[in-house]
């Protein structure tokens, strides 16, 4: 186990992170004489990475679900692994590199599959193509291996994609992207594997403190007795609150993703495209995320008003599926010829300030919170420290820009 950093990554946050893993690592030695009792609740890919690397780390591990393992947010994302420019300031984007080394441990500790070869980013407007290459321009300062490619580069990498001539494209070597659905199921079965518990359809109601230091989770599955509780509630602000007596301020958005029915190999990286992000899985699935997110109607603000993962009608997300394949059409011609397999609207988990929330809740001292967009990104470090922190009963350094307690500022960087 340990975290792997990326060539010249900020040499000091790397080593707080090395330490974190180092540490988790000393609290499974630990764990006879120290044994925690943790239940995690919510069975994304954050809440499976953190089930996991509980569970290896020596704790006695419940992960709950209110429904099925990755069946919301993480259903819902692109799935794009990255610490590509959108991650600002700096400590931010050495936390997504560490996050990026760490799905290439757990691909090679679970058989996790990841689909690396990079990823191909462009923008439509002169303005802002010309920011990008600013930005790219940053991201080398930071030791990540970016670039801007020319169109002889473009067609050797991509002879499928048509790149709407642009003059230019930001190459990222380092990206991947996964199947959530699929690597959540495998987290989570490596937990069980070491001795977890895990509950689908399963819903938490109510917290109780005992009089001996434990808590018990009043559960739709039975009551669940345990020393601490980890929130990996994605995108439901209502959970914090209740549970833990905090109101972490987010701004969640939907986005539609849609998948289609295997088709052979049309591309190789993850293409970041005007008005629409394509990749394609190594079954051959393509998936697609719009950009911009829903239409801003009425209609759909209405639709949208109790945040829904599916469409009231097949009709409305065929629609809406060939409406983002209208866009990727003009891009990837080769898949004109696919099938909608599956539509999902997805709702981003994301604080106000688009960092994540890591921490003991300051109301509920057995309640450690774990919320973040970027989730795909950084669940493999996230799993490292918030295991650590939990199994050690000390904090972590490199993250304290990440506590629940700070002054939430409302900076839009996503």
């Amino acid at each position: 186990m340990g975290i792997i950093p990326g060539n010249n990554v900020d040499r000091r946050v790397f080593l707080k992170l090395a330490a974190a893993s180092a540490s988790l690592a000393a609290c499974s030695r630990q764990a006879n004489s120290q044994k925690k009792h943790v239940a995690v609740i919510g069975g994304g890919i954050i809440g499976t990475s953190i089930g996991y690397h509980l569970a290896i780390g020596g704790a006695d591990v419940t992960l709950l679900e209110r429904g099925k393992l990755a069946e919301r947010a993480s259903r819902g994302t692109f799935a794009w692994i990255n610490a590509t420019w959108a991650k600002q300031p700096k400590h931010y984007h050495s936390l997504n590199q560490s996050g990026l080394a760490g799905w290439k441990r757990l691909q090679s500790d679970l058989g996790i599959p990841v689909r690396w070869g990079g990823s191909l980013e462009w923008f439509g407007s002169a303005e802002r193509q010309a920011r990008l290459e600013e930005q790219i321009a940053e991201q080398i300062e930071w030791g990540e291996p970016a670039e801007m490619i020319g169109p002889d580069a473009l067609t050797e990498l991509e002879p499928n994609v048509h790149f709407g001539g642009a003059e230019s494209a930001a190459y990222s070597p380092n990206d991947g992207a996964i199947d959530p659905v699929l690597a959540a199921r495998m987290l989570a079965d490596g937990a069980k594997q070491t001795g977890a518990i895990i509950r689908e359809d399963c819903q938490v109601e109510a917290v109780q403190a005992l009089n001996d230091g434990m808590v018990e989770l009043a559960t739709s599955c039975g009551p669940v007795t345990v020393t601490d509780f980890v929130l990996a509630t994605g995108a439901d602000p209502d959970a914090t609150e209740k549970l833990a007596g905090m109101n972490i301020p987010q701004r969640s958005t939907p986005g539609v993703i849609v998948v289609t029915r295997p088709l052979p190999p049309i591309i190789n990286r993850i293409i970041v495209a005007p008005g629409v992000h394509i990749h394609q899985r190594d079954d051959g699935r393509i998936v697609l995320g719009e950009q911009d997110g829903a239409p801003d109607t009425d209609a759909h603000a209405e639709r949208l008003r109790h945040r829904p993962n599916r469409f009231p009608e097949p009709i409305l997300a065929e629609q809406h599926a060939f409406r983002i394949l209208g866009v990727a059409e003009q891009f990837v011609p080769g898949i004109l010829s696919a099938e909608i397999e599956d539509v999902f609207i997805g709702w981003r988990p994301l604080p106000v300030d688009g960092h994540p929330v890591l921490g003991r809740s300051s109301a509920e001292p057995s309640a450690y919170l774990a919320i973040m967009h970027s989730g795909v990104s950084l669940a493999p470090i996230v799993g490292e420290l918030v295991a650590m922190e939990i199994l050690s009963g000390q904090q972590a350094t490199g993250i304290e820009e990440y506590r629940p307690d700070r002054d939430f500022q409302s900076i839009r960087r996503y």
